[in-house]
């Protein structure tokens, strides 16, 4: 877990617009939160895990221990069950709502961080740099 940790700088997106619009975000949402470079902080006290996304659109904050379901509101407002696991050198990130499931998949590689978005056909990576 000690990777994870630390702040993440949104360097590069990749078809992130797609991946909204299979979440059901609408358009005017959407165009901001493209534009948006959110910074990610990610740390650990104990066995719960602080992960928060901060930008000048909005701020999320999740705190959740590995394996345990939580219940989580997403910045786009879904009400979701979602449970966070350590999968190797991956922090996989499930999330639940009305029938429909994504995926969130973190990897860390020396200073990079990469951020895969899957939901059904539709796949968006980010990449992160820390600071």
């Amino acid at each position: 877990m000690e990777a994870f940790c630390g702040t993440w700088n949104l360097k590069e997106s990749k078809n992130f617009d797609d991946y909204m619009k299979a979440l059901g975000v609408g358009f005017a949402t959407r165009q901001v939160g493209s534009m948006t470079k959110p910074t990610l902080i990610i740390c650990q006290e104990g066995d719960v895990i602080t992960l928060k996304t901060v930008s000048t659109f909005k701020t999320t904050e999740i705190n959740f221990k590995l394996g345990v379901e939580f219940d989580e509101t997403t910045a786009d407002d879904r009400k979701c069950k979602s449970v966070v696991t350590l999968d190797g050198d991956k922090l996989v990130h499930i999330q639940r709502w009305d029938g429909k499931e994504t995926s969130l998949v973190r990897k860390v590689e020396g200073n990079n961080l990469t951020l895969t978005l899957t939901l059904g056909e539709t796949i968006s990576t980010r990449h992160y740099v820390k600071e």
